[in-house]
């Protein structure tokens, strides 16, 4: 199973899922998201390289995605799983 499945499916467990549940809403969610090759659990090559990527990456990732900015202008908070912008 691909590592970024993996680590969604342990996420929605936490929050309560089931295993079958928790698996069924991971797949269908990284398969929407081109991280997962449709109607399978197979990564593409967004999802391998998303797999091998840490939370804090993932995370600032995303939020330089949406705001343009550089990613060295982020930093990540583990409690919250996100990147915010670094005070000056």
């Amino acid at each position: 199973m691909p590592k970024i499945l993996n680590r969604l499916v342990s996420q929605l467990k936490e929050k309560g899922y089931s295993e079958k549940a928790a698996r069924a809403i991971a797949t269908s969610q990284l398969q929407k998201a081109g991280n997962l090759k449709k109607g399978t659990a197979q990564a593409t090559k967004k999802g391998r390289q998303r797999g091998n990527m840490t939370a804090a990456q993932r995370a600032i990732d995303r939020a330089a995605k949406l705001s343009g900015k550089p990613k060295s202008q982020y930093t990540y908070n583990p409690k919250t799983n996100r990147a915010t912008l670094k005070r000056t």
